[in-house]
């Protein structure tokens, strides 16, 4: 099974989320990316994630024991684990959308599959620098929130968590967003992982909500690459995901409509964004996670909006020649949560 592809530059090899999908164990997934990105890894771009080592400190109950230093115990018979420059304990809230908008994909997983391997690699990668990490699902009823911890068995009850297939029916992103806002006593990097299928300015309050606890935000955007365009080359009865409606779509007529409504969404994200001084980052979920990866932990802190989004359309461009750069937004009405049914 390969998993892995290099870039057309021919530097790196990334691994091919496909192949990464047919894990079944959402913790190894996460450990294949993280140990794959680390392996070349000697410097660290943002605080709070770095992996170089400073200096020792005396072992307090609930440290990592494969941070001690059993050398040193040998000669000074004391305890000690290595402490690594910049380690800040940074709290970070994943919130991880769960409506069956997300349950959408064309390439053998769904979107909804790619999230949660992406939020489980973060939490993975979080832990192992001891940062403390917290998980709430979204779009759901009744949201799950696991506050931000760095414990022994933490990690795997995030895992447990993320593992939840989607439930939802109705995407309701900002009520969730509001709860955790009222959740997160304590400031942080809050990450949305979402199609963001919903009525942008709907995000406006609860995102002002987080700002005012001091949280840094960063929305992902899931896409299907199908989803950037309307993909049809007959006429279909497509039907809506979350509610079951349906309703027959002719490409020649819908092609145009889709288009504009595309582009509209996507400039009121990225206002809406810039107004709460939040950033907004586009994946398609054929990308390799360890660039994803990469490009969470190196985005800067006082970077706007645009030029987050235009950080990552050049990241995109540089990837892979298999992988050429996507557009961004999409657009409420005709979106993935639309599925062909018949034609």
């Amino acid at each position: 099974m390969q998993t892995e592809r290099r870039t057309n530059q021919g530097q790196r090899w990334f691994i091919d989320p496909a192949a990464l999908m047919q894990i079944k164990s959402l913790n190894l997934r996460a450990k294949a990316v993280v140990e794959g990105f680390t392996a070349g890894l000697h410097r660290s771009p943002l605080r709070g994630f770095s992996v170089e080592f400073a200096e020792y400190r005396p072992y307090v109950l609930g440290d990592d024991p494969r941070t001690v230093d059993w050398k040193l115990l040998a000669r000074t018979d004391r305890y000690y684990v290595k402490q690594f420059e910049d380690e800040t304990n940074r709290r970070c809230y994943i919130a991880i959308d769960q409506s069956k908008s997300m349950d959408y994909g064309t390439g053998g997983y769904s979107k909804a599959e790619y999230g949660r391997t992406l939020a489980a690699t973060l939490a993975y990668y979080l832990s192992l620098q001891r940062d403390a990490v917290g998980v709430m699902t979204c779009g759901v009823a009744n949201p799950d929130f696991l506050p931000p911890r760095h414990r022994t068995g933490h990690l795997q009850q995030v895992m447990r968590l993320l593992e939840q297939p989607c439930t939802g029916v109705n995407s309701n992103l900002e009520s969730s967003l509001a709860e955790l806002a009222g959740l997160s006593r304590r400031r942080g990097l809050v990450v949305l992982i979402s199609d963001l299928l919903t009525a942008p300015e709907s995000l406006y309050q609860p995102l002002g909500y987080l700002k005012g606890r001091g949280h840094e935000i960063l929305l992902v955007r899931l896409l299907e690459r199908s989803e950037i365009e309307l993909n049809m080359d007959k006429s279909s009865m497509l039907r809506d995901m979350e509610t079951g409606r349906e309703i027959y779509v002719d490409p020649a007529l819908a092609k145009q409509s889709y288009r504009e409504r595309f582009e509209k969404h996507e400039s009121q994200l990225i206002d809406i964004c810039h107004r709460r001084g939040a950033r907004l980052m586009t994946v398609t979920i054929d990308r390799p996670l360890d660039l994803v990866l990469l490009e969470l932990i190196s985005s800067s802190g006082s970077l706007s909006s645009a030029a987050a989004i235009s950080k990552s359309k050049e990241a995109r461009a540089t990837s892979s020649g298999s992988l050429k750069q996507s557009a961004i937004g999409i657009s409420p009405a005709v979106s993935s949560k639309l599925q062909q049914v018949g034609g």
